[in-house]
């Protein structure tokens, strides 16, 4: 099992910057392929990164590629969310996710999320 835990969330300004972390915690948090993904008001649950359980690999959703970055320390059990020029439409709660798939499915753990809101 992996718990999971979201921190960061809050409320910035359409071009700033925010970083969220996910702690983990279980056996298998260090092996596990971890992803963010969002939900909006009214809208599906959608990928937005992932990372290998090494950091030596990423994936990005098109909608945030260049401007997030997805990184992780396997010796604090945290993974991370650098998000820059953050836009009114990328705002959610971002949710992380433990066993993300290779083709950036979710898998089967999930935190409680937090709130990001990118006021115009």
């Amino acid at each position: 099992q992996v718990q999971l835990v979201e921190s960061g969330g809050g409320l910035v300004q359409a071009g700033g910057s925010l970083r969220l972390s996910c702690a983990g915690s279980g056996r298998s948090f260090r092996l596990s392929r971890m992803g963010w993904f969002r939900q909006a008001p009214g809208k599906e649950r959608e990928f937005v990164a992932a990372i290998n359980w090494s950091g030596g690999s990423t994936n990005y959703a098109d909608s945030v590629k260049g401007r997030f970055t997805i990184s992780r320390d396997n010796a604090k059990n945290t993974v991370y969310l650098q998000m820059n020029s953050l836009k009114p439409e990328d705002t959610a709660v971002y949710y992380c996710n433990a066993e993300t798939s290779a083709w950036n499915a979710p898998g089967a753990y999930w935190g409680q999320g937090t709130q990001v809101t990118v006021s115009s």
